[in-house]
């Protein structure tokens, strides 16, 4: 049996069921998973696992927005031109966040970030790809740690009303 921790508060997480998740592939083919609900047995929040391929709260896979990001392609993913802007905006409003949550993690779990060159100029991006390498799936290498600590930043609307 498998021991999962709660990331709040360090407790036992049971399953209590599953539900679908929807999402999007950078072909535009609609498809579905089904993700393990866990309950904490010591604070009661539930949690849902997240396999490394989605992005919380994004409907189209995280390697659809990592193409994106990165300026590798955009013409390949099957995508309007506004969700591409939301999305580059969505990082570019994040990616800070998301290196300071990388650093602190790196530093509470005494681990070394890959060094770059000294001295020159590196963007947030260039910065992330420090803790995880610039090869492809370096998005669900940012956004596993994040969550799994519980920093992810919640962007649902539900929450603004």
């Amino acid at each position: 049996m498998e021991h999962v921790l709660c990331p709040c508060c360090g407790g036992d997480l049971i399953v209590i069921g599953s539900r679908k998740r929807k999402y999007i592939k950078s072909s535009g083919e609609n498809s579905s998973l089904v993700i393990r609900r866990l309950r904490c047995q010591q604070c009661n929040r539930i949690h849902h696992e997240l396999p490394d391929i989605l992005v919380p709260y994004k409907r189209y896979d995280s390697e659809s927005i990592e193409t994106v990001v990165t300026g590798s392609s955009a013409l390949s993913v099957a995508a309007d031109e506004s969700t591409l802007v939301r999305w580059r905006s969505w990082f570019q409003s994040h990616s800070t966040y998301f290196l300071g949550c990388l650093d602190s993690i790196a530093i509470r779990f005494l681990q070394s970030t890959k060094e770059g060159a000294l001295g020159l100029p590196r963007s947030v991006l260039q910065k992330i790809w420090q803790h995880t390498g610039n090869l492809v799936g370096w998005l669900a290498r940012v956004v596993r740690p994040i969550a799994n600590v519980n920093l992810w930043v919640h962007t649902r609307f539900a929450f603004l009303s």
